[in-house]
């Protein structure tokens, strides 16, 4: 997949995006917010046309992710999805189209009317507010516009708010309440994870800038696209009109208000603002709710609107409480009829969370004790809460008539490969076959050995034995497991044609084992290779 942001990694931290969350005031640790400057008009979302001539215009001049790592290259490409724009505009002092545009909608440059009419529409771009004059002679982007390339090798455009592109050293360029972002690290993410097989209906909770209803649209007959920000569902329109994508029905309001009564889902996802933060300053990042509340509310009430088979996927923070364990605290958000797989994928101190955020406002860059006056809110709100840490990851839940429900919380801080959506799948379907197969129906089956499994063999040199034997993932969540012999030498042999039982009778008789022993002690070991994707079983 070609993106045109660097993909969400163990360290990359972006700011959520979207709004599905309450509506508060908009103040925080008696800091008001009232010196905020209105945000400006959008360009018209009911002009399709202008939208189609546009987007030829861009193409044309190889306004796309590829083509603006080739004018840019590498190391200016990488800064300017960390919105550093100096590289950039050392790149684009040229005056080819491509260059044109870059300046004009991911740098925010005005640019001389008589250049830009050789590039764009410039009366229809103005006229629908696309574009506006700048000066005497010039013209200025009203949103930004960015390149993102789909799994399919669409070339798509991302539209935010100006200077909002996903933020940068300086914070998110702009703090009024109802600012849109667009496509950042976080928003890569939840696409990467997310299933992504045929749906009939499909629901982005709190959809931003419209980057997850772009990507289920491309596999869901019907999509609905929520957000509390009217500003982000007009933005989101933008978004799909210049990607070339069918519109999606777009309703405002809260979490799943705008859901109608028994209306159900083959596919949740939601980039939810959840950010846990002492009040609900700015609209794409804080919910609104006490704590973690928003996220927990989020994932309780997503089971009853998912069809059978289902899936709900979500970015959340949650609270590390003192005294209690924070898996036993997201086990009890699963809602019932749910299998549920919750990644915990980083976890800060109350400090280092707080200094992030202050950060991502721009806060740092303000007034000295208007700054320490908003880090003490923070942490006088964990204090209260007596909140010692906060943690980060992916919770997808699952629609299941299973009586007893699959449920995995775990933490995997390490590197993985995205995207992910297959293998997510593919754990729910290995759930499925473990739970529907006791023992002796698992030593009957047949299982392959995954691709690019490799083995480690740990010991000391020239000892006949290893001291340990692991097996090791090169895809997907490229995960490592401790085996014994036993378990390196069945796995070895897993290409699906033996059955389990009878790979365990070989190699009792090599080992000079009683077979009956080794196949009531070996089932443990394949059911944790099956759950953790090194064998797969063969239908």
């Amino acid at each position: 997949m070609r993106w045109a942001h660097v993909p969400y990694g163990k360290n990359a931290r972006r700011p959520p995006k979207g709004r599905c969350g309450t509506r508060t005031g908009a103040t925080m640790g008696g800091v008001s917010n009232a010196s905020q400057s209105p945000l400006p008009p959008l360009p018209a979302s009911d002009r399709p046309d202008v939208a189609a001539r546009l987007r030829d215009a861009l193409l044309a001049a190889s306004f796309t992710a590829d083509g603006l790592l080739e004018l840019l290259g590498a190391p200016a490409y990488a800064a300017l999805a960390r919105s550093e724009t100096v590289p950039a505009l050392r790149a684009t002092r040229g005056d080819t189209p491509l260059e044109v545009l870059v300046r004009l909608f991911l740098l925010q440059q005005p640019v001389p009317h008589a250049r830009v009419a050789e590039v764009l529409p410039v009366d229809a771009c103005l006229e629908s507010g696309w574009l506006a004059r700048a000066g005497a002679d010039g013209l200025a982007a009203t949103v930004d516009v960015r390149p993102y390339g789909g799994p399919g090798g669409e070339d798509w455009f991302i539209v935010s708010d100006l200077g909002c592109a996903v933020g940068g050293a300086g914070g998110i360029g702009r703090r009024e309440e109802g600012v849109v972002l667009g496509v950042g690290g976080a928003s890569t993410t939840l696409a990467g994870i997310t299933v992504r097989t045929p749906a009939g209906s499909a629901l982005d909770l709190g959809t931003g800038s419209g980057i997850q209803a772009l990507h289920a649209a491309q596999h869901a007959t019907r999509v609905v696209a929520t957000d509390l920000n009217p500003r982000a569902l007009h933005i989101t329109a933008l978004t799909l009109a210049l990607s070339g994508t069918s519109a999606v029905e777009r309703r405002e309001g809260s979490l799943f208000e705008p859901v109608r009564g028994d209306e159900t889902f083959d596919l949740i996802v939601s980039n939810p603002p959840f950010v846990i933060s002492p009040g609900a300053r700015l609209t794409y990042r804080d919910g609104g709710m006490g704590g973690d509340d928003l996220c927990r509310t989020l994932v309780q009430e997503a089971g009853e609107r998912l069809n059978e088979g289902g899936f709900a996927q979500f970015l959340a923070n949650w609270q590390h409480v003192e005294g209690e364990d924070w898996q036993d605290r997201l086990r009890s958000w699963v809602p019932r009829g749910c299998d549920a797989w919750i990644v915990q994928r980083e976890v800060q101190d109350v400090n280092q969370y707080a200094e992030l955020w202050l950060r991502d406002a721009g806060d740092h860059q303000g007034d000295t004790a208007e700054y320490q006056a908003r880090y003490d809110a923070w942490l006088d709100e964990f204090e209260a809460r007596k909140v010692k840490a906060v943690g980060f990851g992916w919770i997808t839940l699952r629609r299941t008539s299973a009586a007893v429900p699959s449920l995995t919380v775990e933490e995997w801080p390490h590197p993985v490969e995205q995207p992910l959506g297959d293998t997510i799948r593919a754990h729910f379907d290995r759930l499925d076959h473990l739970r529907d197969h006791d023992d002796a129906a698992l030593l009957e089956g047949h299982f392959r050995l995954a691709a690019e499994i490799v083995q480690e063999q740990v010991g000391l040199p020239g000892a006949e034995d290893p001291e340990h034997v692991v097996l090791r993932q090169n895809r997907g969540m490229r995960r490592a497991t401790r085996v014994d012999t036993v378990g390196a030498g069945f796995a070895g042999v897993c290409d699906g044609t033996m059955s389990a039982g009878r790979i365990l009778d070989a190699i009792a008789q090599l080992i000079g084992e009683d077979p009956v022993m080794l196949r009531d002690r070996t089932p443990a070991q394949i059911r944790l290779l099956v759950e953790q994707g090194f064998l797969e079983p063969v239908r």
